[in-house]
């Protein structure tokens, strides 16, 4: 950090805005969030990639083992927990990253990870898949289909988990990777059964702008217009692509939706994404699925990965480690 006489604001939060935030949260941007430059403002280089997502993360918890394994295109991190595994094996949870589809790596979210494979029992693969501007749309969703694919084949042999209980999930846009997965694998044939999937302030509508469901939050911090039209154009260059399902999983069609499993959605009420989460999990409902949706007041965007500094940051944590635990145990 520099010197405080050469700080510059960089990213201040609106006066509208201050009330009916987190004070926490409040505390913690305007003595260090404030100071850095949104990555959406600077030329491109890769090397945006290499600054933390989201400071404020919790310390990773111990696991058992960690080991990194290839694919296809990319690879996955696995952290096994500790102890004696289930007579099947362990339950698997296929995580992906949040970053708008743009920035994030294989250890941007390991203290989440952590957090599940520890407190929930449960295998944790997060999946490095591939980035845009360089791979851009539908790289990352065919990344998210060869790590289930990798499940299934080597899931058993190579990682003692049992391929009856897999659930997926992810953080904003890896929240829109997970759920397409779960689309994917109940219409593969023959269909792969998922039994949960943990969606964390998900994207679900890339048509989504500030003219519809991101007007009440458009001047909240940190997830600005700006930067997720930034993470939009780098993943979706071509319009005509924003409609279609596996980009935006709100337009998936019903005989899929209704095929989902049971659903656990945090929303955060100072995101823009807040109303395109409650859509999805309102589509999920009417369909027939047991969704659940968790609304966290005062929270903008970034929460779940700042829950070393925020109270709010660890009871979302708290609770997605809660819904998947017992997902895992019913």
């Amino acid at each position: 950090m520099t010197p405080d006489a050469e700080r510059v604001s960089k990213q201040p939060i609106h006066p509208s805005v201050i009330s009916r935030l987190d004070p926490e949260y409040l505390e913690f941007h305007n003595k260090n969030l404030l100071y850095l430059t949104p990555p959406h403002t600077l030329p491109w280089n890769p090397s945006i990639r290499n600054a933390p997502t989201v400071p404020g993360s919790s310390e990773p918890l111990k696991v058992g083992k960690t080991e990194d394994f290839d694919m296809p295109h990319t690879k996955f991190r696995a952290f096994t927990p500790e102890g004696t595994p289930p007579v099947n094996g362990w339950p698997v949870f296929i995580f992906f990253h949040g970053g708008g589809w743009t920035l994030g790596n294989i250890g941007s979210e390991t203290a989440f990870c952590t957090n599940l494979c520890v407190r929930a029992t449960c295998v944790v693969m997060t999946v490095d898949y591939r980035l845009a501007p360089e791979h851009p749309y539908p790289a990352a969703v065919d990344d998210a289909i060869d790590s289930l694919l990798w499940v299934i084949k080597n899931g058993k042999e190579r990682l003692n988990v049992d391929p009856e209980r897999i659930a997926v999930g992810g953080s904003s846009s890896g929240g829109n990777l997970a759920t397409i997965l779960a689309l994917k694998a109940v219409e593969m044939q023959p269909p792969i059964p998922i039994v949960f999937q943990l969606l964390i302030v998900p994207v679900t509508d890339n048509t989504a702008s500030i003219e519809n469901s991101w007007a009440e939050n458009a001047l909240t911090p940190w997830l600005s217009p700006d930067r997720m039209m930034w993470f939009r154009h780098n993943y979706l260059p071509y319009k005509e692509d924003w409609t279609k399902w596996d980009a935006s999983p709100l337009f998936a069609p019903e005989d899929l939706i209704r095929k989902l499993p049971r659903t656990w959605i945090a929303v955060n009420e100072l995101d823009i994404l807040r109303d395109e989460g409650i859509q999805y999990g309102e589509k999920l409902k009417e369909a027939g699925v047991v969704a659940d949706i968790e609304l966290y007041k005062g929270a903008p965007h970034p929460i779940m990965a700042m829950d070393g500094v925020l109270s709010i940051g660890k009871k979302l944590v708290s609770d997605a480690v809660a819904a998947l635990k017992s997902a895992f145990d019913t």
